[in-house]
């Protein structure tokens, strides 16, 4: 039976920061602290109730008995998914075969194009290789080989210079965790002696009162719980405050539903006005705007119609602009797009300092070429080298202020620390406290009582939580 408690504040700080090795340690040392603590003298049979403080009537937490046991059907989840993923196959196929039928159907104007396949050689490496299989002679082979050789000698590099970054921030990083440790010991200290100090309050309030209730038979009046009435109020107003905001956002929405149709209708009234004033010599400009109108309005294709029939045009414009606006898709320039075939189309868009070394292989004659390659390869790898030493010197500046912060934080939690311990042991003795007085109201002897009041002082002192030392 494992006997840890990670609850508690100071246990989870020392855990943090230990070792596999002492964390076996201090487990075991809080076992041991555990099982002393409760090794108590045996009792007789007579003084067993008062000795372990037993309640004539207690009840069990009705939580106790609430038991939520959801049987899972194992092979059902199993069958929904091979179904559920069948049908969608089967739908995907119909939809297929919908489309396909469909397609013989449908307007010419608006059957999608033909799209180009373009294959993106974005890597110098995949480049240099496209060019010998493409184009194999002494230049391609030779600058390809460079990329090549030049880029295993980078990757070499920045994996030895990564690892000597890594070696030296962990270093750091062992220094930062010793001086932290150091540190902690006042801290815990702190703690520990706060602690004991709350235990030995505790004990001297109580025995106080003890001895004088078994000697003058005085019976403190016990502080009654109380209960917070206000979460009701909470709730009612936290559910109003909901259904205004709601209100107030369905009124916002609304409000802006009338702004765009007010929007609308001024745009529609433009179109007349600029159909009407349209002339051969302004129609260029006129389409661009006409197009960008029709399109943030999403008028239906009868109203374009019929107002473009009112421009000031030849019959051969007319219908080829309108054509252009009623057509589905448009095709992409043929500079870009390729030629509209389903065949792929290769390019190359390299950002990358090797495409400067295979350049300067393929023409070793031109002095810029190499200048260029060793200005931006030197660049680059000046760049690498600072940021990996930037880097590193932030990931160890950052460890020594998250240390000291941790350090900050685990002195200001001290005091909360000691409050949650005190809290802790109140709800534990408290309880015992309440049985001892109504023993006494129940007329208990003077020795019995005493009996209690021993096991009480001795559950303070011993008992939950427990101190670490």
């Amino acid at each position: 039976m494992k006997l840890h408690d990670f609850s508690d504040g100071e246990t989870i700080r020392r855990q943090r920061n230990l070792t596999t090795n002492q964390r076996k340690n201090d487990i075991t040392t809080q076992e041991g602290v555990i099982v002393n603590s409760f090794c108590k003298p045996e009792c007789n049979f007579d003084e067993i109730c008062d000795s372990l403080i037993i309640s004539d009537n207690v009840r069990a937490p009705k939580e106790l008995k609430d038991r939520h046991i959801t049987q899972e059907k194992s092979l059902l989840p199993i069958s929904g998914i091979a179904l559920g993923v069948m049908g969608a196959i089967t739908g995907l196929t119909y939809f297929i075969s919908r489309s396909t039928k469909n397609l013989a159907k449908t307007d010419k104007k608006q059957v999608l194009p033909t799209l180009t396949r373009h294959v993106a050689l974005n890597e110098e490496t995949h480049q240099a290789i496209y060019r010998m299989v493409r184009n194999p002679n002494r230049q391609t082979i030779l600058a390809g080989s460079g990329v090549l050789a030049l880029t295993a000698t980078a990757f070499m590099g920045k994996t030895f210079f990564d690892g000597f970054k890594e070696v030296w921030v962990r270093k750091k990083e062992a220094d930062i965790q010793k001086n932290l440790q150091e540190k902690l010991i006042e801290v815990e200290a702190r703690t520990f002696g706060g602690k004991m100090q709350i235990i030995r309050n505790m004990l001297s309030e109580r025995t106080a009162e003890f001895d004088k209730t078994l000697n003058f038979g005085h019976t403190p009046e016990l502080k009654k719980r109380e209960n917070n009435k206000n979460y009701f109020l909470l709730g009612a107003l936290t559910f109003a405050g909901i259904i205004g905001l709601g209100f107030l956002s369905i009124k916002n929405l609304t409000r802006g539903k009338q702004y765009l149709e007010e929007g609308s209708r001024a745009l529609k009234n433009t179109v007349p006005e600029i159909i009407e004033k349209s002339t051969k010599e302004t129609m260029n400009e006129d389409r661009e705007i006409l197009k960008n109108l029709f399109t943030a309005l999403g008028t239906p294709k009868k109203y374009i119609k019929e107002h473009l029939q009112n421009l000031n045009w030849s019959k051969a414009d007319i219908k080829d602009f309108e054509e252009e606006l009623l057509t589905s898709t448009a095709r992409v320039e043929r500079a870009l797009g390729g030629d509209g075939t389903d065949k792929p189309t290769y390019y190359s868009h390299v950002d990358d300092y090797r495409a400067h070394l295979y350049n300067y292989l393929l023409d070793t004659d031109n002095k810029q070429f190499k200048q260029l390659f060793f200005g931006i390869a030197g660049l680059s790898a000046a760049g690498y080298a600072g940021k990996l030493a930037g880097d590193a010197i932030k990931e160890v500046q950052v460890k020594k202020y998250n240390a000291q912060t941790e350090l900050e934080l685990q002195k200001r939690l001290v005091s909360t620390e000691l409050r949650n311990f005190k809290a802790k042991k109140d709800a534990a003795i408290n309880p015992l406290v309440e049985e001892f007085y109504k023993q006494q109201k129940e007329g208990k002897s003077k020795e019995e009582l005493k009996v209690i009041a021993d096991n009480i002082l001795y559950e303070i002192k011993n008992g939950a939580p427990f101190v670490y030392s």
